[in-house]
């Protein structure tokens, strides 16, 4: 686990302790109720929980039609890495409620937060230009192009492969066993 998403989950739990602790000194302890709004903002200074990192292995082509006649190619062997998880920023008050030592948590969508490709593990494998079209110059941007198109391109086979199922539960567990760590009986995550 990264250090930032660890002490993220410190954050996640102090908190939530502290507004059953402030929710517990009540006289009416059998009512469910919302956290005050000082507490949420804390919770939502937490950021970014990443609960699952993806990394992925991509050939990627590209392929740009010159005019009148010809065309420019690009093949690139891509290594990426897509990171997911849910933004506690996007909570709300309404989102974490407590009763006794039972916490009610609705969590954001999971999703995709940081993608990125490794510089040194891409390369371009192939690049040409049909040999009747030699006369024009390569396209200066055409690798960048296609760095773009494979950052989509590793994107989207991430969520093809779960990425969004496994941030989600992996979330849900690193919550949940946090939270029993502290004394809480049961974690219930309401869904979204």
């Amino acid at each position: 686990m990264r250090k930032g998403t660890f002490i993220a989950l410190i954050g996640l739990v102090l908190v939530i302790r502290a507004c059953i602790a402030v929710l517990s000194s009540s006289s009416n302890l059998s009512t469910v109720r919302t956290v005050d709004r000082g507490l949420l903002r804390k919770v939502q200074q937490l950021s970014e929980l990443v609960s699952v990192k993806y990394p992925v292995q991509k050939v990627v082509g590209l392929k740009e039609d010159k005019l009148p006649f010809g065309s420019e190619s690009i093949l690139l062997v891509v290594q990426g890495t897509v990171l997911a998880g849910i933004d506690l920023k996007e909570m709300e008050q309404r989102d974490v409620r407590v009763a006794k030592n039972k916490v009610f948590l609705k969590l954001p969508y999971a999703r995709i937060l940081h993608d990125y490709l490794d510089d040194k593990e891409t390369r371009v494998w192939d690049r040409k230009v049909t040999w009747w079209t030699s006369w024009f110059p390569y396209n200066p941007d055409f690798e960048r192009q296609a760095r773009v198109a494979a950052i989509d391109s590793i994107r989207g086979q991430a969520e093809q492969m779960g990425i969004l199922r496994d941030a989600r539960r992996n979330a849900e567990q690193t919550i949940r066993t946090l939270l029993k760590a502290t004394g809480m009986v049961e974690v219930v995550f309401v869904p979204t």
